[in-house]
């Protein structure tokens, strides 16, 4: 059986539009429970710059706060356009969150782990994948052991690792995946990039999506906005793409002409030290014939001049 042909609303699109409704919660949570395998809910969708509905405000992020089951913060962003300092402004983004969450005088053992997940629709740097995981821990330099922290908990000495407090960050590279989806996990990635959906899935958050974000569902005037958004994409990626190709031509072009030069260069040096060792190597064998017809011993034009008894001989 195929897919169904009705057509969905694309993630990027419908979570700056329509998943801010509480109504609409489930699909995201849906996402978040199938990356992290735990049940997980939305808190609130955190109002910035990126949330506004501006019409000029095609590509800005998205940001949303979850907590999983144990109350630990989960900060979802949505991002289509390219950023310089991408990976900064999330870790900015994570610290300000933490000390957001814990009081003036309160004890840092209320600080809470914090999850970094973004969903990006741009090229974000070289790597094969469509999905990557860090987080951190601290290994010995020598000892390769990973570092336990004796940390209070109950009134008990427990130990704990730095990894179950820092934070740990998920980036979803939507354009890089090109795989036939068979994981709930894929589903949704799949959906994320294309905006479709297999009709029988019972992949927890695309199911409710089936539901609520049928594109034929939208007003007219929802519909066009959604379009032109999508061809803003297109053209975007367009721009981006002959940028690039330009600059890889340009590249291979100057590329080559810096070789030549360079080539030139490395020539000439190369010939200058050749010369010069050459004229050396003469002016040492022109020495040791003069001596050689002044009379002067084998063993001391050897001496002299550095050269073999042998080649002396040959002169």
């Amino acid at each position: 059986m195929g897919k169904l042909k009705d057509r969905y609303i694309r993630f990027d699109w419908a979570i700056k539009r329509l998943l801010r409704d509480k109504a609409n919660f489930a699909v995201l949570e849906g996402l978040l429970t199938v990356l992290f395998e735990d049940k997980t809910q939305i808190v609130e969708i955190l109002e910035s710059e990126g949330n506004q509905l501006a019409e000029t405000d095609k590509f800005n992020r998205v940001d949303i706060k979850a907590k999983n089951s144990k109350g630990e913060i989960i900060l979802v962003e949505v991002q289509n356009t390219r950023e310089v300092y991408y990976l900064e402004r999330i870790l900015y983004g994570v610290a300000k969150t933490i000390t957001e969450h814990i009081s003036l005088g309160e004890s840092y053992g209320n600080i809470k782990k914090v999850y970094s997940i973004s969903i990006v629709y741009f090229d974000l740097g070289k790597g094969n994948d469509y999905l990557y995981h860090g987080q951190n821990r601290f290994i010995g330099v020598h000892t390769s052991d990973e570092l336990q922290i004796s940390t209070k908990q109950e009134n008990a000495i427990l130990p704990k690792y730095p990894r179950e407090i820092f934070p740990e960050y998920y980036i979803i590279r939507v354009n890089e995946f090109d795989k036939v989806a068979k994981t709930p996990l894929e589903e949704w990635v799949n959906y994320l990039k294309t905006g479709e959906i297999e009709p029988d899935t019972k992949v927890p958050g695309l199911s409710e999506a089936r539901e609520k974000l049928k594109y034929y569902s939208m007003a007219p005037a929802e519909r066009y906005a959604y379009d032109e958004h999508l061809n803003a994409i297109m053209i975007q990626n367009d721009v981006l793409s002959t940028a690039k190709l330009e600059g890889l031509t340009e590249g291979r072009s100057k590329g080559l002409a810096e070789g030549r030069a360079e080539g030139r260069a490395e020539g000439l040096a190369e010939g200058r030290a050749e010369g010069l060792a050459e004229g050396r190597a003469e002016g040492i064998l022109s020495t040791a014939r003069n001596l050689k017809a002044m009379g002067l011993s084998i063993e001391d034009i050897s001496r002299a001049t550095g050269l073999s008894k042998e080649d002396i001989v040959k002169l």
